[in-house]
């Protein structure tokens, strides 16, 4: 398959009214994590996956797949199609807007000083103050103030995406805070994540935006206080970004050797193949591949022969994403678990990755596989026991005990035993063989549509179609173009759709959306499955909740083996490691952080 970038105790509203002013203060400190101690400690030369020595200078290109037409990347509106790099950019970092503070990519979740300089919070984390640098500046070399902060904060309630919006919603109060400070009081649905997800936030000069015409699209540059400026916009063309030689984190720990090119240019393509080609051409110098077939057969040009083109695999520490066929339990169709369990048997994996894929992936069948927080191949822990002890029945005995392994066929595509099983399931569910239908104890078939957008995913489809078909079960496969599919799939009006939950070493409050029992009904939410379970509720809160990293670990295995014995999806497969192809001058650093490779950190070869 092809992708194309594809706490703690909490405190009640009188306490802060009554008591916050006898709250002890806590000491300023350069970092904070989630749970334990940041890994570097205060005034850490660099950080210890990228290099400081690295060469700075020339042009860095790269190649998107799609289209832009937008340069403000906070608002709703234009947020599909805002060109790539401004800000909130997983691959190519943010180049414009800045957070308060530097996520590290080489633990789990820790947040390092960037723009705040310093950050204070109490045990409880019922608030969090932030001081900021002096130095920081934006490109126009305006000084970034406390008031800044506070319009940023103004602007993303009224006019940004959602997400901004749910991680100010327990912010109650908003201050000043002497002439460098700014300090945000929370209620009490605050967690442990909250502040270092205020910490996140991008800050935004106020002199220079309209707050009138802020929540429209625009093409006029926008300023920022990163390391580069947009120097050239052709919509849905090309965006080019010029280094700011006055960058003024230039010298900061968190940015040695991190954004090492003068120039960064972003062209766009309609077409993959002609993205392919213009990789191929060097009119773009690097590729991030996630298709193994593509891995396969489509590196046999003269430069990857002479070594002018390099392929090369990285290993990451951080779980593997789950991609699966998701059931909408909202259907009567798939309303019944042990339904569910026997439908996610017939998917053949085997089949699937030796005729489609080259034998390229592996099966996943954890919500955080390849990571200690995974419940697979892993007993529960007494931890374990006891929070999932008040919810008898809802994890299965193997789940429980760790002998739990996605179905394994014989490779046919029609596995005997593998159709006995799931039939077993199914009759215990009331179904049985009407001619060569199956039916339920209603009298109806088990049928059901799959949605889909791209021939990849139909292929999918298909694949497992052929094992449905054997039983008796009628699936249909339904594609419909990419504004369809979103209104559809925002509105829960489908029966099953091929889904991707993104996972890290940090699962928090994110996690409400994807499974939580009030997101069921919130239309445009993440919990496209319709779940509903007060185990999973429970254990959200245990996890956004929890302090030490071991308690964090058992809540989240937990909290697996629920996802995983509720059969929400059909757990599908991943690629065991990160693919990218390069031409030979773009250089990286040896170390590779537990995210995996960060194009930031990367250079160009001197000439």
């Amino acid at each position: 398959m092809r992708h194309h970038v594809f706490g703690f105790c909490v405190i009640s509203l009188a306490a802060l009214s009554s008591g916050m002013a006898q709250t002890a203060r806590a000491e300023p400190a350069h970092a904070i994590a989630m749970q334990g101690e940041p890994a570097l400690a205060a005034g850490f030369p660099s950080v210890p996956y990228a290099n400081p020595d690295a060469p700075q200078g020339g042009t860095m290109r790269y190649c998107v797949f799609g289209n832009f037409d937008n340069l403000n990347p906070v608002i709703v509106r234009g947020a599909l199609t805002t060109a790539r790099g401004i800000w909130f950019d997983k691959e190519f970092g943010n180049l414009v807007f800045e957070p308060l503070m530097q996520r590290s990519p080489d633990e789990p979740f820790t947040m390092y000083g960037l723009i705040a300089e310093s950050i204070e919070t109490d045990d409880e984390r019922s608030y969090v103050e932030f001081r900021l640098d002096p130095k920081a500046k934006f490109s126009d070399g305006q000084q970034i103030r406390p008031e800044d902060v506070l319009f940023t904060v103004r602007m993303l309630r009224e006019h940004g995406r959602p997400i901004y919006a749910n991680w100010l919603r327990p912010a109650v109060k908003i201050e000043k805070v002497g002439e460098d400070g700014v300090r945000f009081t929370f209620d009490d649905t605050a967690d442990r994540e909250t502040p270092l997800l205020i910490a996140g936030l991008p800050v935004l000069p106020e002199h220079a935006f309209d707050e009138k015409t802020f929540e429209q699209t625009t093409l006029e540059p926008v300023i920022g206080s990163g390391p580069y400026v947009i120097a050239e916009v052709r919509p849905g063309q090309e965006i080019v970004y010029k280094k700011n030689p006055d960058y003024w984190a230039k010298d900061l720990p968190i940015r040695k050797g991190v954004f090492n090119y003068d120039t960064i240019v972003i062209d766009y393509y309609r077409d993959s193949n002609a993205q392919f080609e213009g990789f191929k051409k060097g009119n773009c110098h690097i590729y991030l591949e996630g298709d193994p077939n593509h891995w396969r057969t489509a590196y046999d040009f003269p430069a990857v022969t002479d070594g002018r083109v390099i392929k090369e695999t990285f290993q990451t520490g951080a779980p593997a994403n789950m991609l699966g066929f998701v059931f909408n339990t909202r259907r009567p169709v798939f309303a019944d678990r042990r339904v569910r369990k026997a439908l996610s048997m017939l998917f053949d994996f085997e089949w699937a990755n030796k005729n489609l894929y080259y034998g390229a992936y592996q099966r996943t069948g954890s919500f955080f596989q390849n990571s200690e927080l995974s419940a697979l191949g892993r007993p529960a822990s007494e931890a374990e026991k006891a929070l999932l002890a008040p919810y008898p029945g809802d994890v299965d005995p193997d789940v429980m005990d760790g002998t739990y392994q996605p179905t394994v066929s014989d490779g046919s595509g029609s596995d005997r035993k593998v159709l006995r099983e799931a039939m077993q399931e199914l009759e215990a569910a009331g179904y049985s063989f009407a001619g060569r239908r199956l039916v339920g104890p209603d009298g109806k078939p088990l049928a059901f549509e799959i949605l889909v957008q791209s021939p990849e995913q139909a292929k999918m489809a298909e694949a497992y179609n052929g094992t449905l078909s054997r039983l008796g079960i009628a699936m249909t496969i339904r594609m419909v173009d990419d504004s369809q599919y979103q209104a559809r799939k925002d509105a829960f009006d489908f029966d099953m759709i091929i889904g991707a939950y993104s996972a890290s070493l940090s699962p928090g409050a994110e996690q409400d959306y994807r499974w939580g029992s009030r997101a069921k009904d919130i239309n445009g939410s993440f919990n496209y499955a319709g779940a509903s379970d007060p185990a999973i509720d429970a254990l959200i809160q245990k996890i956004v909740t929890t302090r030490s990293r071991e308690d964090f670990v058992d809540a989240v295995r937990a909290y697996d083996r629920v996802l995983i014995s509720g059969y929400y999806v059909v757990p599908l497969f991943h690629m065991p490691e990160q693919r990218l192809a390069r031409w030979a001058f773009i250089k990286h650093p040896e170390t590779t952080p537990l995210y995996g490779y960060q194009l930031p950190t990367f250079w160009r070869a001197p000439d």
